[in-house]
């Protein structure tokens, strides 16, 4: 066996692998509306019946409070040959994903998913479908090279020992998963490192390692004022209006410099060293071109003065409000003044900030603007530290090395500005790496309308899955 055979085994089974994905995606597990429960387990249903196929140890496990309440985690496990001395890989995903609103937005339904052919200038030929690059599509790379060595070599990771655990619930905070490696904590502690492919690279054809994603702190805040909706002729001038006044303290959690003003904020922000920011810049990355693509002008590159956009979103937290509501927004005319407004607020959180610390903050420097005659109601909905991880493992290396031996090009070293909770719960509870290997691209529409996941892409990651897979196995 080599792996010539495995890549010309998933060269030969390309279409199928296509087909494959397409099946997962037309199933809607979005995890946040329990309207859509049954479809998240069937969703597992469906992964762990490919797992299974390809020889892992499957099981399905319920999670939440009680047992079941919560979305499943798929667990799989295949054992290692007698002669494999290396290292026992977890192998993280999540089949899970966002709501689809605005449906009116996009160009085909969110689950059919179809094939688009490439664009001159533009995206290359992409399977269009909610889930396709976050997270199906990848963690399909991760299954498919697995199949094709389970076709030439009979194991389907040639004797490597891996476990799988693909979560349902990353898109709606994994709000069980802490509760779930408690309770797994002596068989997850078990694996040596973890391998992610949820992350991106920095273009097409351009492979990229992730060795730090940042944190996140959730909340939600609604201010309340009067016991009802008032009459605006008659109560405006005369009490406070909510929408306003949420509005006006919202507004003052940046300062000039586009510094977050809350007391403390930056106190435990791991400074970016003289090296890294060197580093970056050798990437040398076109903002305008970024912004271009979503329809802004070079005038929008705003952000915290001091820093460039790349290192903006690489190496520094920020706050932001993700969405605001309040009164009447329907058809014609409704004059009130509201009881209340509300508004979701969003903190990515660098190295070393806690969002448990981050959010008591936030609520303290909301209660410290309180508009008078106003109260507040604080909601943390979830939360999750950053992660930065060694850059000189040999596990590192050797996805290094699978990269280049797939796309015949140099890996760069990168950062990014989302957030991967699980990494951060599994380093500070089991004291395990993450190495993220993943194939997305900047135009991918992550949480948007008509996302997407590009046909090269998908065959990126098996070549490179099959050749880390390789590596580990010296095949």
């Amino acid at each position: 066996m080599s792996i010539k055979q495995v890549l010309d085994t998933i060269a030969a089974s390309d279409k199928g692998s296509v087909d494959r994905l397409i099946d997962w995606l037309r199933i809607p597990s979005i995890s946040t509306d329990p309207a859509y429960k049954g479809e998240v387990r069937r969703a597992a249903e469906w992964i762990a019946s490919q797992l299974s196929d390809l020889g892992f140890k499957v099981e399905i496990r319920d999670t939440g409070k009680p047992l079941g309440a919560g979305h499943p985690i798929v667990m799989a496990t295949v054992e290692a040959s007698a002669s494999y001395k290396g290292p026992h890989v977890l192998f993280y995903g999540h089949y899970d994903v966002q709501p689809v609103d605005p449906v009116s937005l996009w160009d085909s339904p969110p689950f059919d998913p179809v094939i688009k052919p490439a664009e001159k200038g533009g995206p290359g030929e992409r399977v269009v479908a909610r889930g396709a690059v976050d997270d199906k599509g990848q963690v399909m790379t991760f299954i498919e090279a697995c199949r094709a060595w389970k076709a030439v070599a009979g194991h389907p990771t040639n004797g490597a020992k891996f476990t799988v655990m693909l979560e349902g619930e990353e898109e709606s905070g994994s709000a069980n998963l802490g509760d779930f490696v408690q309770r797994h904590k002596r068989e997850l502690g078990d694996c040596d490192v973890c391998l992610i492919s949820d992350t991106g690279m920095l273009g097409r054809n351009s492979p990229a390692i992730t060795y730090g994603v940042r944190g996140l702190a959730y909340t939600e805040v609604t201010l309340h004022a009067s016991n009802q909706d008032l009459h605006s002729g008659m109560w405006g001038g005369r009490c406070p209006n909510p929408i306003t006044e949420l509005a006006r303290v919202l507004a003052q959690l940046h300062d000039k410099k586009r510094r977050v003003t809350i007391p403390g904020f930056y106190d435990d922000v791991r400074p970016l060293g003289k090296a890294e920011r060197a580093a970056w810049a050798k990437l040398k990355f076109n903002q305008k071109a970024a912004l271009k693509k979503i329809g802004l002008p070079p005038a929008a590159d705003i952000g915290e003065a001091g820093f460039t956009a790349l290192e903006r979103e690489w190496g520094r937290p920020t706050a932001e409000v993700n969405g605001i509501w309040g009164g009447y927004t329907g058809s014609g005319a409704k004059t009130v003044i509201p009881a209340k407004a509300s508004a979701k607020v969003s903190f990515r959180l660098v190295a070393d900030q806690d969002p448990r610390k981050i959010t008591k903050m936030f609520f303290k420097w909301c209660k410290d603007h309180t508009p008078p005659g106003c109260r507040w109601e604080l909601t943390d909905h979830h939360g999750g530290f950053g992660v930065t991880v060694p850059t000189d493992s040999p596990v590192l290396a050797a996805a290094m090395k699978a990269l280049k031996a797939a796309s015949g090009r140099q890996a760069a070293m990168i950062k990014t500005g989302g957030s991967i909770p699980v990494a951060g719960m599994l380093k500070d509870e089991l004291g395990i790496d993450t190495i993220f290997m993943g194939f997305g691209l900047d135009d991918d529409r992550v949480h948007s309308p008509n996302e997407k996941f590009e046909i090269d892409c998908l065959r990126l990651g098996m070549r490179s899955h099959a050749h880390f897979i390789a590596q580990l196995t010296n095949a």
